[in-house]
């Protein structure tokens, strides 16, 4: 009886064709960019005819994806209320990414924090070596 082989992704190699339009969206310069970290996403918005820029400053809870389908979840919490949105890294629409504080955390996903509020939901800063 034989039975179907089944490979690894990560062995497969990218359709070239694929690689090479892709390549095209990941040239855009971006921080390097952590769970646990606090960051300022600006977005462009279009309000009928106006175009303007949002930020949305919250904590990096998620990161998933690879390339170009890399995305973040930042959350924050606006007037009792937390709030949750997720960004495609290299999506046009954002205009660019700042880290304002680096984030020392033990864990990948930060679900934890969904659960918790006021200081609780404080992360400890990570110190530079110098």
């Amino acid at each position: 009886m034989e039975y179907a082989r089944t490979t690894n992704k990560k062995d497969e190699k990218m359709n070239p064709i694929i690689d090479e339009l892709e390549k095209e969206y990941t040239q855009k310069e971006m921080p390097e960019i952590n769970t646990g970290d606090t960051v300022k996403v600006f977005v462009r918005i279009i309000e009928g005819n106006k175009e303007r820029t949002q930020a949305f400053e919250g904590t990096v809870i998620k990161k998933h994806g690879s390339l170009i389908n890399k995305t973040i979840t930042v959350r924050k919490v606006f007037q009792g209320v937390g709030v949750e949105r997720v960004f495609a890294i290299y999506s046009p629409r954002i205009e660019k990414i700042q880290v304002l504080r680096k984030g020392d955390v033990r864990r990948a996903k930060l679900y934890y924090l969904r659960e918790r509020s006021g200081k609780a939901t404080r992360i400890r800063e990570k110190m530079e070596k110098r």
